[in-house]
């Protein structure tokens, strides 16, 4: 009954921007930290960043930093993912997890994931 279901994937040009949201139901969503992983064609999964239950504490990937933001609604069990001056190595599913505990990067910690949202930034 856990979901974990993203929106907001699209295609864009490069400087341009998106907000992906992963929306979640069946678990009290407030107590549960959430991350953001993307995985392009024939690369592993990598993390993007995470945020704490509180939202007091994020961590982000040195590949996003300063050009993406994480935030989370507690009251819309949601959290979004906006992507600025986007670049062609952005590109790739973009995965929502969910863990009762802060692993921050560490993905095997997340207990929960969603079914992914194709982003895809063209030259």
């Amino acid at each position: 009954q856990v979901q974990l279901v993203e929106s907001g994937g699209g295609l864009v040009q490069a400087g341009g921007s998106l907000r992906l949201s992963c929306a979640a139901s069946g678990m009290p969503f407030g107590s549960y930290s959430m991350a953001w992983f993307r995985q392009a064609p024939g690369k592993e999964r990598e993390f993007v960043v995470a945020i704490m239950r509180s939202g007091t504490i994020t961590d982000y990937s040195d590949s996003v930093k300063g050009r993406f933001t994480i935030s989370r609604d507690n009251a819309k069990n949601t959290v979004y993912l906006q992507m600025n001056s986007l670049k062609p190595e952005d590109t790739a599913v973009y995965y929502c997890a969910a863990a009762l505990r802060y692993y921050g990067s560490t993905a095997a910690g997340y207990n929960y994931w969603g079914q992914g949202t194709q982003v895809t930034v063209s030259s």
